[in-house]
């Protein structure tokens, strides 16, 4: 019997839990017969609770005054200013909406300069959606780790270094190139326990001019990050265990960053 076959795009529909009741029974029979595909769906399906949690609370912020002051002319009347409230919210909601928006970047931030915070909620971010991945986590596995250095390196014009976390009990399982906020592309590298426990660390071409190197800690949820700039990089470690335990992984981090080999 010949099956129908099913896109990848009701796949993610069925994910996102808008696929048309008329094909779920289809789609479903595909799954059972696809296990591999079934695993992609969890995936993704805990990819999006994960960013639910990360970034529905924005829902409930105060518009940025920012946003505020630019929907209030010196003398508005009061049609007017209900209509740039209205305006206004409607800009909050869709910026929400898409991964945080001013949230990622600050409500007084520039749009091509990046705080220190919104280099951690982008790495926290970036955590969130690759590290549940069960088929592709990684774009280049670390049996290719040459290759990958070499790649990542090239796209942020400066020398990478992913560090060595065996003694800490963590695996190079391999990178990714992601986009930036603005300052070019971004590189992360993925480590794994033996329990399957997930870390990734964040770099980021900064501006010059940012010689911060001090580490600061902040938590997204359930996830720590531990970040810093140092020159010309920013750099975000992210995983979900304690601030003490992270720390001592940040600060081994840094040392071999520090220390080329």
């Amino acid at each position: 019997m010949t099956t129908q076959a099913i896109s990848e795009a009701q796949l993610h529909a069925l994910a996102d839990g808008v696929l048309p009741e008329d094909q779920r029974a289809t789609v479903d029979a595909h799954l059972r017969a696809h296990p591999d595909d079934a695993a992609r769906v969890e995936a993704w399906r805990a990819q999006n609770r994960q960013l639910r949690a990360l970034f529905d609370p924005v829902l409930d912020d105060a518009v940025p005054p920012a946003l505020l002051q630019a929907a209030a002319p010196p003398a508005a009347n009061g049609a007017w200013r209900r209509h740039a409230m209205q305006a206004a919210a409607a800009v909050v909601l869709v910026l929400a909406g898409g991964a945080g928006g001013w949230l990622l970047r600050g409500a007084d931030a520039p749009a091509a300069s990046a705080s220190p915070l919104s280099l951690a909620r982008s790495a926290a971010i970036a955590h969130a959606v690759y590290t549940p991945e069960v088929r592709h986590p990684v774009e280049v596995g670390a049996e290719q780790e040459a290759h990958l250095v070499q790649w990542l390196s090239k796209r942020l014009g400066s020398t990478l270094q992913p560090p060595a976390l065996a003694p800490l009990g963590y695996q190079l399982i391999g990178g990714r190139l992601l986009p930036g906020d603005g300052d070019g592309p971004v590189a992360q590298f993925m480590y794994e326990d033996g329990g399957g426990k997930r870390l990734t660390l964040y770099v980021a071409k900064e501006r010059a001019g940012k010689q911060e190197t001090a580490f600061r800690y902040t938590r997204e949820k359930d996830l720590g990050v531990f970040y810093w700039i140092d020159g010309q990089l920013g750099y975000a470690l992210s995983a979900n265990l304690p601030k003490q335990e992270l720390g001592k992984i940040a600060n081994a981090v840094y040392a071999q960053l520090e220390q080329p080999r």
